[in-house]
């Protein structure tokens, strides 16, 4: 991986990311495919139409099906889905906590219960890796003990213990397979945890920078905790973490939430909304939320978001997509996502150019003022 900062103003930072497979302008948005498609859409639709550069695939789905031997002998993630640029690949420590019921970790791993069949599977930090190196990603997040918020301090105290030890595990490994010619050209980052505390953000953040990872991750937020608090965590986090690798924060979230977080100077986010959302009828715009679902819209002839240039604000109405939602037909959901998908990405890139034309505030500002 080459990482080099292009501009910074302020604590926003606008950097290049250089993989085996592209070419990464920060800030950047990681579309989500959780099972090696982003939902509703299709690899020409990431790559002609919304001009993705690294999208998030999911170690824990992809190794319960269809298995990441399987997408090995498919020429791993890369061929096998016909996506020739970057792929990140979770842990799969976010789904011992969105599935605990089924999930148990100890000191050495996450003990699972598929959601599929029931059957169990046991991961550690080198199991992780091994199924990434299978599927091929150009980024691999190691296995870490995320909990749910509020917390004890005892808990947060056995998971900062528990991501420590386990990272040490995890780049001792990398190291060693890199050396037997595996995952030469695959980049591993670190995931800090801590909850809100800063106590232990700092003691998880200062133990783990001293280790030699590609890049550093800020994990278990939003999780349950106010917008206030997170910030305030990403704000104290970040300055412990190395000025020269790329920070990445995980599973984050709204529009506001990017805004913000970039301006305390994260490089990387990921988050499901903005396909989520589609789904269920919620639009993202320039001026805030559009319920499409409303019968408001059903003679509104008028795009989406009339700012947008997206492949579906060029194309079609807002009466037409509430139609298509209304009408339960399957069209609506790529149409949407692509709508969504692109108003994120255009956010991040705007967001880059006024880092680097230093005039951050400004742009900060005027989203704000834009949301009404």
């Amino acid at each position: 991986m080459i990482f080099n900062i292009d501009a910074t103003d302020g604590s926003a930072r606008a950097c290049t990311l250089k993989t085996a497979h592209s070419t990464i302008k920060t800030p950047v948005f990681m579309p989500v495919g959780t099972s090696a498609t982003v939902k509703a859409l299709d690899t020409a639709d990431m790559t002609e139409h919304l001009k993705t550069d690294i999208i998030l695939a999911n170690t824990y789905h992809l190794y319960l099906k269809p298995g990441d031997t399987t997408i090995e002998a498919m020429g791993r993630l890369h061929g096998f889905t016909g996506y020739d640029r970057s792929f990140l690949t979770d842990s799969g420590g976010f789904q011992a906590f969105s599935l605990s019921e089924t999930s148990r970790a100890d000191d050495n791993g996450i003990l699972f219960r598929s959601h599929i069949d029931g059957s169990k599977h046991y991961f550690t930090p080198s199991k992780v890796l091994d199924i990434q190196y299978n599927l091929g990603s150009d980024i691999m997040m190691i296995l870490d003990d995320l909990v749910a918020l509020p917390a004890t301090k005892e808990r947060l105290a056995l998971s900062v213990d528990r991501t420590t030890r386990w990272a040490k595990e995890s780049i001792t490994y990398h190291r060693f397979k890199q050396e037997l010619g595996i995952g030469t050209e695959q980049n591993i980052f670190a995931i800090i945890q801590g909850g809100t505390d800063r106590e232990f953000r700092k003691i998880s953040a200062e133990a783990l920078c001293e280790m030699d990872f590609d890049g550093f991750a800020i994990g278990g937020l939003s999780v349950g905790e106010e917008n206030s608090l997170m910030y305030d965590t990403v704000e104290f986090t970040t300055p412990f973490m190395p000025t020269d690798r790329p920070r990445y924060l995980m599973g984050v979230g709204t529009p506001e939430d990017i805004v913000e977080n970039i301006q305390r100077g994260v490089d990387m986010f990921d988050c499901v909304m903005p396909t989520r959302n589609a789904r269920n009828g919620t639009l993202f715009t320039s001026f805030g939320k559009v319920n499409i679902k409303s019968a408001r819209y059903k003679r509104d002839n008028e795009p989406i978001d009339p700012e947008c240039d997206c492949y579906t604000c060029r194309r079609y109405t807002r009466a037409y997509l509430c139609h298509l939602y209304r009408a339960k037909e399957l069209t609506y959901f790529r149409l949407a996502s692509l709508h969504n998908l692109h108003y994120y990405l255009t956010l991040v890139r705007k967001a880059r150019e006024a880092i680097i034309e230093r005039r951050f505030t400004e742009f900060k500002r005027d989203f704000y003022l834009k949301r009404g």
